[in-house]
């Protein structure tokens, strides 16, 4: 239940339509539903704006499935990070309307309308090994209602390929920049836009990148003024840091 949901039903027990018993049974299960192998965190969208997403790496599949239908069966969209083949596989058989997609490992199942934010996203990733937590970064800001403009492989090695771009990055909002190797581009970018830059190191490199240490280590020494940094591989998280941003300038329009 989210705050549209909470106004409909104030207004149709300001209007008769609803008793207060009737309203109070459908408020009962706000604060949290327990599904027996999770408890479903209801109340977020209202607390935060995000509803619950699923981390499917570790849990059980059947429990996992469990959760979606459980999800599902109440009518909330579901979203689920870090799937593998197997689990995206059992996901799509299951539930014949979920989104899965194997590059991002993600999945997504739309049971209610995403009311779209009115905000300017752009990610860009240096390179096409870098491509799949981009992706993770732009199904997590659209399935919460941003589609973004991408820009991929426009990393420092060819630095011309990024500068074809800069015309548009100079109108948007927030920008998610993600890179591997030494983890530069995010600086290159700070040091030519404005607005809010959050860096994603990722665990793409060669023996002295360790897994992605070294590149999150070079982000959080950037030296261009401002920029965020944001877990390994963490293109969820990335994204909902922009939507924390773009939000907030939604808010102040």
């Amino acid at each position: 239940m989210n705050e549209n949901d909470i106004k409909k039903l104030l207004e149709k027990v300001a209007a008769g339509d609803v008793s207060i018993d009737g309203a109070m049974g459908h408020l009962r299960d706000l604060p949290l539903i327990d599904f027996g192998v999770a408890k479903h965190d209801s109340h977020r969208p209202l607390r935060n704006g995000f509803s619950e997403v699923i981390f499917c790496k570790g849990k059980h599949p059947d429990h996992l499935l469990k959760i979606v239908d459980e999800m599902s069966k109440r009518e909330h969209n579901v979203f689920g990070t870090h799937a593998d083949e197997d689990t995206l596989k059992r996901i799509s058989e299951t539930f014949p309307n979920a989104d899965c997609d194997s590059v991002s490992r993600t999945f997504r199942i739309i049971n209610r309308s995403v009311d779209p934010i009115d905000g300017r996203l752009a990610i860009l990733c240096a390179g096409t090994a870098d491509v799949p937590v981009s992706e993770e970064a732009r199904r997590t800001a659209a399935y919460f209602g941003v589609e973004a403009i991408c820009h991929y492989d426009v990393g420092v090695a060819g630095l011309h390929r990024l500068l074809k771009y800069m015309d548009g990055l100079h109108e948007i909002d927030c920008a998610i920049v993600i890179a591997g190797m030494e983890g530069a581009l995010p600086s290159v970018v700070g040091g030519l836009i404005s607005v809010p830059v959050i860096a994603v190191p990722t665990s793409v490199g060669y023996g002295a990148n360790l897994s992605g240490l070294t590149t999150l280590l070079a982000m959080l020494n950037s030296c261009s003024e401002g920029i965020s940094v944001v877990n390994i591989d963490n293109g969820f998280g990335a994204a909902c840091a922009a939507l924390r941003i773009i939000r907030g300038l939604t808010r102040r329009k």
